[in-house]
């Protein structure tokens, strides 16, 4: 029936070519109908401006939604609405737990050799200067390690200042070695027993913009002001210090720790028709930075899943397995939302064929990675035969799936990777510049053609991708 009902369509949006045809048949995992609607789906989704629509809802009508505060009450009810409109099976929410911090006021200037301005924004979860504020000279360090190995006299009463530069890179490679000084760098610098952290921002821009993050706060008997410089500013200073005279800086900031709280992840499925015990798991994380309106991290990742599950909806019959959205909740400050959803469902986890995550923006996807046995390498294989022509090349087998995903690939859960061009993401990461304005709707059609095609084919093939290496 299945295929009586897209036939019509294959022949008007195209159809695999004789070859691919011989190669799906002769490969067995995926069947050649199987093919064929993955294809539909994949041509309906280029035509569809439906996953924009959804992101552009999410940043004008809920915008910023850090994890804990009413912007986030209202993410997590826009979330449940729109699943519910968009006709997935159930929907439901699961609480987590969550650390709640108010962010004020974040002032900093040089006040010494050559006073100017400063731009500025706390870390996540910072300290507050005493009331009137602090001044000290700063000190200067490549990253976080040197500050490490620092002894103690070189920095006491002083601002740490971790001049570190993020390097571009379209797979965003640069954001690991980068993003140390601001996970790690308060840690130091209060153990040294220094007056602030000055980071230059983690990013790849050269905007008088400050990107904020989350730090490692767990455990510091005596956590000190943190703040993201601009790379301008950063600059600046750098410049200053050549000049050999030392550099002191004022720091005015105030933000407050808040009593724990609950948030969400919100959970939209598409129920099985022959096993609907098993799960394809796709996510995003609907929490963001309070500085922009997430458009881009995750606002794109949202859409992408919940239109990539729409389109899979309006199928005339649901697929094999069910396919399950996960709309993780407090990812920003530590994967909370998949860490207590994994340790929530471990009795169920063997259930999960496979997980992947839409969190890195919103350029075209050019590479597929997977964390499958060797031994089911044919499934990706015959997938790529419907990814190439996207623009789409294979990558490697060692996928966490994304971010979220990789609590679920530490367990032992098969992951597969859809990578877009990062090139610029890191311009706007965690910034007031995370906008709806960056999102482009034609890359986002690509996206959802490539994840729609993922997911049908891995939620209705008869096989499933068995085990990889839990991690330890």
């Amino acid at each position: 029936m299945l295929n009586r009902v897209l036939k019509p369509l294959a022949t008007v949006t195209g159809s695999l070519t004789a070859a691919l045809l011989i190669a799906a048949a002769q490969a067995a995992p995926l069947k050649q109908e199987d093919l064929s609607v993955a294809e539909v789906l994949r041509d309906r989704a280029l035509e569809s401006s439906d996953a924009y629509s959804l992101v552009e809802s999410l940043t004008v009508e809920v915008g910023p939604r850090r994890a804990g505060t009413k912007g986030d009450e209202r993410a997590v009810a826009w979330a449940q609405q729109k699943m519910q409109d968009l006709g997935f099976d159930r929907v439901y929410t699961e609480q987590i737990d969550v650390k709640r911090w108010a962010r004020g006021h974040a002032h900093a200037e040089v006040t010494a050799p050559f006073p100017q301005p400063l731009v500025v924004s706390s870390l996540g979860y910072g300290a507050s200067t005493p009331e009137g504020g602090l001044n000290a000279e700063i000190v200067e360090f490549a990253d976080v390690e040197a500050l490490m190995k620092a002894p103690a006299r070189k920095v006491k009463g002083k601002i740490a200042f971790i001049n570190k530069r993020m390097e571009r890179a379209r797979t965003g490679e640069g954001y690991g070695p980068a993003v140390q000084g601001r996970s790690k760098g308060m840690r130091a610098a209060a153990e040294k027993g220094a007056a602030a952290l000055l980071l230059r921002s983690v990013g790849t821009d050269s905007d008088r913009f400050a990107h904020t993050g989350m730090m490692s706060i767990d455990g510091v008997a005596n956590p000190v002001p943190a703040l993201a410089l601009s790379a301008p500013d950063a600059n600046l200073l750098e410049a200053m210090l050549e000049r050999g005279k030392p550099v002191e800086v004022k720091l005015d900031v105030h933000n407050e720790p808040l009593a724990d709280g609950p948030s969400f992840n919100v959970i939209g499925e598409l129920v099985g028709r022959e096993k609907p015990e098993e799960v394809v798991l796709i996510g995003a994380h609907l929490d963001s930075w309070d500085e922009g309106t997430g458009a881009l991290d995750d606002g794109a990742g949202v859409a992408i899943v919940m239109e990539t599950a729409r389109l899979i909806s309006e199928l005339p019959q649901r697929p094999r397995r069910t396919l399950r959205v996960v709309l993780f909740g407090a990812e920003e400050i530590g994967l909370v939302g998949a860490r207590q959803y994994v340790d929530a469902h471990q009795d169920d986890l063997d259930n999960i064929i496979m997980v992947s995550e839409s969190d890195f923006g919103a350029g075209k996807v050019w590479r597929f990675d997977t964390r499958i046995p060797e031994s089911k390498f044919t499934i990706a294989d015959q997938m790529m035969q419907l990814l190439a022509p996207l623009g789409i090349e294979r990558g490697n087998n060692k996928s966490s799936g994304g971010p979220d995903s990789s609590v679920f690939v530490a367990r032992g859960v098969p992951a597969m990777g859809l990578y877009q061009d990062g090139t610029d993401y890191f311009d706007y990461h965690h910034t007031p510049n995370d906008t709806l304005d960056k999102v482009d709707p034609d890359n986002l059609k690509q996206n959802v053609a490539a994840w729609v095609v993922m997911s049908f084919l891995a939620a209705e093939m008869e096989g499933d991708f068995g085990r990889v290496p839990a991690e330890h």
